[in-house]
């Protein structure tokens, strides 16, 4: 009873704050009540901590298979969803510019039913981060990381209640493809004999900026130029994709543009000796190489 005191109060709460809900979406999994949504990010945060303190002293699980099939049906659902948000805007006549959220029919339903895997599929990736800490990958562990995955979450969960098809299509069709391609390389990486052929790593995230500055420029379209989309959440969606710009930047240039350090590469002092055209170190440093590997 005291459970679902709270639970009517803390949806009284959110509906004082952001008015009635769409009844399209009413009964659909998840998305009559705030907690479920609430208690799933709180339950994630919790892993990461107390996952991190249990793989603290034991060594990292490889998870090699667990990886292929799990990246492999992240990639298959991102596809589906990037197939069927075209099909279903196609059918709509969805304006690219401003589209509302009633007058497409039932093309606005099915462009819905499609954002709930959506937002459903953000619990899903919820693994990617468990996974990083069976596999002691602490350094991918980011605030940008968690902070990325715990309010996609939350924020689609507004977004399915609120403003569940019309111009909410844009960005999900973007991230759709981008993550076709994400988890493609983060499947193919797990396998040892194709790391060689994954040079692409760094255009993926120039690919993940491109995307987020597309989505700031579609969202402020119907700024512009309004269909009726509502005003406030078009500006909600720039400012959180203008967090996400700033925090892909600094990862970017934190990631590929550092300058290669001094303390890598040792000088060859002027006085030494040179033999045959090399330097008497040389061949100190590559017999060293040799009686090490013989050794071993």
């Amino acid at each position: 009873e005291t459970l679902k005191t709270f639970d009517q109060e803390v949806n009284a709460f959110v509906d004082y704050m952001f008015g009635p809900r769409d009844t399209r979406v009413r009964g659909w999994f998840l998305l009559d009540s705030y907690l479920p949504t609430f208690f799933l990010t709180g339950a994630y945060l919790l892993c990461i901590w107390l996952g991190n303190k249990f793989m603290k002293n034991r060594p990292p699980f490889s998870l090699r298979p667990h990886l292929i099939v799990y990246n492999l049906g992240i990639t298959l659902l991102s596809f589906y969803m990037l197939v069927e948000l075209i099909l279903a805007t196609w059918e709509g006549g969805y304006n690219l510019q401003c589209q509302n959220l009633h007058s497409a029919g039932e093309a606005d339903i099915r462009v819905a039913k499609v954002l709930w895997w959506y937002y459903f599929s953000k619990v899903i990736e919820f693994m990617d981060t468990i996974f990083f800490v069976l596999r002691k990958k602490s350094s991918q562990i980011t605030f940008l990381h968690v902070y990325h995955h715990a309010t996609m979450f939350n924020i689609w969960w507004c977004v399915l209640n609120w403003i569940p098809c019309g111009q909410s299509f844009f960005g999900p069709t973007l991230n759709s493809f981008i993550h076709v391609l994400m988890y493609s390389y983060y499947g193919l990486s797990v396998i040892p004999s194709m790391r060689k052929y994954l040079w692409w790593k760094k255009y993926l995230t120039q690919a993940q900026l491109i995307q987020f500055l597309l989505t700031i420029v579609h969202t402020l379209s119907a700024a512009v130029k309004p269909c009726g989309f509502p005003f406030g959440c078009l500006m909600f969606q720039s400012s959180y994709m203008a967090t996400l710009v700033i925090l892909f930047i600094n990862f970017y240039i934190k990631t590929y543009r550092k300058a290669p350090s001094r303390t890598a590469v040792k000088e060859i002092p002027a006085t030494t000796e040179i033999k045959n055209g090399f330097h008497k170190d040389y061949f100190a440093a590559a017999n060293g190489l040799q009686n090490n590997k013989k050794a071993q």
